[in-house]
């Protein structure tokens, strides 16, 4: 059975200017404008204060992204705000000004007329786009990496965008959408991954990730909580990484959380640039084969990384046997905790926590954490069964993996 790895934060830092990327000022902005969507409501935190006593944690909270506006997964929170501010910036008005009624308004689309939007998605973030493009009266086109699912792939086209998978992963997806949009009238890229001169929509999408994060802080302190001691946040890009890590180094600038961010093995680019230690970017390429299909990006965003390498404290890589068994531990919950639907990439960081409270073979990166019975750990679960038949084989089946 593969093993977790992970490192220890030690690059150097920068002058940190990505951080202004995610200032509080400018997720509220993001978050009020998700408040005009219908159908709007904070997602549920999960309060697994019998998982917390058996792990070993003084409390342990659960994000659940499975009830986002009915589509199972965070991501639409980034697709729609960055949507909102490139029509918003279109038409010579501030975002705050542009609530969902008014963008949505035929006076609206005359003013601003017909774009479309491209996209790379393993489902989650194409799935969002296209709802997003649906109820602004755009288009929308979609490119699947290889290996995604026919669920996922019928779940976009239910939305009205075009969509096709690919022969390729999802890092040449992203190209492809990029060329495709060059090569379109009104073609615009709504990516959550940022590179050398695209990096101003990757930080809209950042922002409205940001609205997860609110919500969770407010509802930890609602439950009597202030700051967690830890965070422990998935990465494909490192784009929710980074709106997370960022959200909270804003607001708690004194006494951060202690992050943990978590990849797929196959795919940990983030993990390989901290290995190397230099601070510069490390891509991984080929197929990238994990359950953890949100997670399977081999090329950092840009704007996120500069975030991460100065405030994260460890970097994981997980085998995919990590998240089946986070899947599994979640979906039968101890007695008196509620049950939290999680899907592959949504349970992979509670999988890496159970392991290094349970591992005796991880003992040395629990010490480093100082995760102990005085520890108030948040987690996000990203997304719910998003792909039903597996989940179903994992969970109720036991398929394993290594």
């Amino acid at each position: 059975m593969d093993k977790i790895k992970w490192i220890q934060n030690t690059m150097p830092k920068t002058a940190d200017l990505s951080l202004k990327v995610m200032d509080l000022a400018e997720v509220k902005k993001a978050r009020n404008f998700h408040q005009t969507i219908p159908g709007y409501e904070r997602t549920p935190l999960a309060n697994l204060q019998h998982m917390a006593a058996h792990l070993g944690l003084k409390d342990l909270y659960i994000k659940d992204e499975s009830y986002r506006f009915g589509l199972n997964a965070f991501k639409v929170l980034g697709g729609s705000f960055a949507m909102a501010r490139y029509i918003a910036q279109k038409t010579n008005k501030d975002v705050s000004e542009l609530d969902f009624k008014t963008l949505t308004s035929d006076e609206l689309r005359q003013e601003f007329g017909q774009a479309t939007f491209f996209t790379a998605t393993d489902g989650n973030h194409g799935r969002g786009v296209a709802w997003a493009a649906n109820r602004l009266k755009q288009k929308a086109v979609v490119y699947m990496p290889k290996g995604s699912t026919q669920t996922r792939l019928d779940n976009i086209k239910a939305e009205g965008a075009t969509a096709t998978i690919e022969e390729v992963n999802y890092d040449e997806c992203v190209r492809m959408a990029a060329a495709a949009a060059a090569k379109t009238p009104n073609g615009v890229v709504v990516q959550d991954t940022a590179w050398s001169g695209y990096e101003e929509i990757p930080s809209w999408i950042m922002q409205g990730y940001g609205t997860m994060a609110m919500e969770a802080s407010e509802q930890l302190r609602e439950s009597g909580t202030d700051c967690p001691t830890h965070v422990f946040v998935q990465a494909g890009v490192g784009s929710l990484a980074g709106a997370v890590q960022g959200y909270f180094a804003n607001k708690y600038p004194d006494n951060p959380p202690t992050v943990v961010v978590v990849e797929a093995d196959v795919a940990a680019c983030l993990y390989k640039g901290a290995v190397a230690g230099d601070g510069e970017e490390r891509i991984v390429d080929g197929d990238m084969q994990t359950i953890m299909a949100g997670l399977a990006c081999g090329e950092p965003n840009t704007i996120s990384w500069d975030i991460l390498k100065n405030h994260v404290s460890v970097f994981v890589a997980a085998p995919d046997w990590v998240a089946a068994k986070a899947m599994r531990m979640l979906s039968a919950p101890i007695k008196g905790d509620p049950q939290v639907v999680s899907g592959e990439s949504g349970a992979a960081p509670f999988g890496v926590l159970a392991e290094i409270m349970t591992n005796p073979e991880l003992k040395e990166l629990k010490e480093a954490l100082k995760l102990s019975e005085t520890s108030k750990v948040l987690l996000f679960s990203t997304e719910g069964d998003t792909d039903p038949e597996r989940y179903k084989e994992i969970v109720w089946d036991g398929k394993d993996y290594k």
